[in-house]
């Protein structure tokens, strides 16, 4: 009995020693690095959550997610793209189109996701669309700038509009390629382009002082990170300054401004869910296509234009996709 016990005492030992020195399974870890706090950018990360959960990845259950923010500070990119790969994280997914660059020079073993880029391949980001190559993959918008038909609704709209500004950011690799379009539209068009620049919130307020100088009409907007960041304070000033605004994206019109269009940004955070659940299931970044939306979308703020005085056509209403009251 004795020598019974004593074997079972030695089998129950070993067996709780070989449990103790079992190792907790280590969890897939998504690095997001976006313009805005996760908790302040509530429905994209949301979007991009919910898509998560619905393909059976579920934070803090069987994924970690790391939600790093530049807080509209581009100079922060590359401190955030390092910390990235410091923590090993398996997928970086890129919420902000100026940061590809930085996180591209930072990694190049690293699955990267795009869950919104313009013009990757002219920007030397993948080889193609179809075959990207390398450890990079995700979403492209499908136009590089919508400003021709941004100017277009923008003259319907605004009687006797004749002067129009561009607010943009010089910062953002796309903004030279937008102010050229815009002005080859504009003069196509009999309007005159007002290109006034703004790097920060400051600058910003200034900008508007200077589309008052200038004796500008309306304005449109080129994206930018910042800038989304600012949306409302962009939105409030131009009503401050009874100044009609087109954006690309909707969520301009929801701060206040007085149309967007172009582009679902938010179905690309969406689309961007994907992507991580096929790397994590086995497949190379470089072999995934590009996807590339071809939908725009044309949303009116209502109680924006009657704020402005302006009467938006009536077959406006019938196509917008969405009329904010």
């Amino acid at each position: 009995m004795k020598r019974r016990h004593l074997v079972l005492g030695l089998a129950g030992a070993a067996l709780a020693q070989g449990v103790g020195a079992q190792q907790p399974t280590k969890l897939p870890r998504i690095g997001v690095l976006a313009t805005s706090p996760r908790d302040s950018d509530d429905q994209r990360s949301g979007i991009l959550l919910g898509e998560l959960r619905k393909l059976g990845w579920i934070d803090g259950q069987n994924v970690v997610i790391d939600w790093k923010h530049s807080a509209g500070q581009a100079r922060r990119y590359g401190e955030l793209a390092a910390e990235l790969v410091r923590l090993k994280v398996d997928v970086i997914l890129i919420g902000v189109t100026a940061a590809i660059r930085t996180v591209q020079r930072a990694t190049t073993t690293i699955p990267i996701v795009l869950a919104y880029s313009t013009d990757p391949v002219g920007n030397g980001f993948v080889a193609s669309l179809a075959r990207p190559g390398g450890n990079i993959t995700g979403l492209s918008s499908s136009s590089d700038d919508t400003s021709p038909k941004q100017l277009e609704l923008v003259a319907t709209v605004v009687p006797n509009v004749s002067r129009v500004g561009l607010l943009g950011n010089p910062a953002t690799p796309v903004y030279a390629d937008v102010r050229k379009s815009a002005q080859n539209a504009a003069q196509k068009a009999g309007l005159s382009i007002v290109p006034i620049e703004a790097r920060d919130p400051q600058e910003i307020e200034a900008a508007f002082a200077a589309f008052a100088k200038e004796s500008v009409q309306a304005f449109i907007a080129a994206g930018d990170a910042m800038f989304f960041g600012q949306r409302r304070q962009i939105a409030e000033l131009a009503l401050r300054n009874r100044l009609p605004s087109i954006f690309s994206q909707r969520e301009y019109a929801e701060a206040g401004g007085l149309m967007s269009y172009g582009e679902n940004v938010s179905d690309f955070f969406r689309r961007a869910a994907s992507f991580v659940d096929k790397i994590f299931r086995g497949a190379k970044p470089g072999d995934l296509p590009i996807d590339q939306p071809t939908r725009f979308n044309l949303v009116i703020n209502r109680k924006t234009a009657d704020a402005l005085g302006l009467t938006i056509p009536a077959h406006f209403y019938i196509f917008a996709d969405e009329v904010i009251e």
